[in-house]
């Protein structure tokens, strides 16, 4: 469900705004119009937003600057108290995961951002289906997150961050459940959802999904 990466973000907590402003020369590309990639998520959400992996609050604020409610779902304790400090009390932020999380009243929107990729496909599907169960039509789900078109597009990026010299990403790459556009559209597609993909930059891509 995502926590065997739990102790990577418990670690990364107090450097991670550092890190997607660009001071890390192995992940900038990833993090490439980061602060728009926000935006754009914020942009088409509405109603009851629940946010999975709130991390360091970036998204939430940025949620709440469009008046909309916000219940945010982080793991990481030394994150969300990191979000808390930055968001005053203006989001309600409880403990939970993308697949286990406390009850929630009439979502309108799901959101998460650079995230997704901690559940394998299979939870992945899981996940959807349980979103689909929650949500009325009309519905959203808008997932910004590192993803391929193909197969040989997710291989050929760990080949470039290896000659790159950014092994660190490569591992990353390997290590968690990078998955591929057609894998996606297949799952939110089986849970009655009309689904677009835009990118956002070289590695993330925007998914859009509306409950039908």
């Amino acid at each position: 469900m995502g926590r065997e990466f739990l102790d990577v973000f418990e670690q990364w907590a107090d450097s991670y705004d550092d890190t997607v402003i660009g001071h890390d020369a192995e992940y900038k590309e990833v993090f490439v119009n980061y602060e728009q990639i926000l935006e754009q998520v914020a942009s088409i959400s509405f109603g009851h937003v629940v946010e999975f992996g709130v991390g360091t609050g970036n998204l939430t604020v940025k949620l709440l600057e469009k008046g909309l409610k916000i219940t945010g779902i982080e793991p990481s304790e030394p994150m969300r108290k990191i979000a808390e400090e930055k968001l005053q009390g203006r989001a309600s932020l409880l403990d939970g995961d993308f697949m286990v999380f406390p009850e929630l009243k009439n979502p309108d929107t799901f959101v998460s951002t650079y995230a997704f990729h901690h559940l394998t496909d299979e939870e992945k599907g899981e996940a959807i289906a349980l979103y689909g169960k929650l949500l009325s039509n009309g519905g959203k789900i808008v997932f910004a997150d590192t993803m391929y078109e193909s197969e040989q597009e997710y291989k050929k990026a760990i080949s470039d961050a290896q000659k790159n010299g950014f092994l660190n990403l490569a591992k990353d790459l390997q290590t968690e459940y990078y998955t591929t556009i057609p894998v996606l559209r297949e799952i939110m597609e089986k849970n009655g959802f009309a689904v677009t993909f835009s990118r956002c930059n070289e590695f993330v891509w925007l998914m859009e999904g509306v409950k039908q």
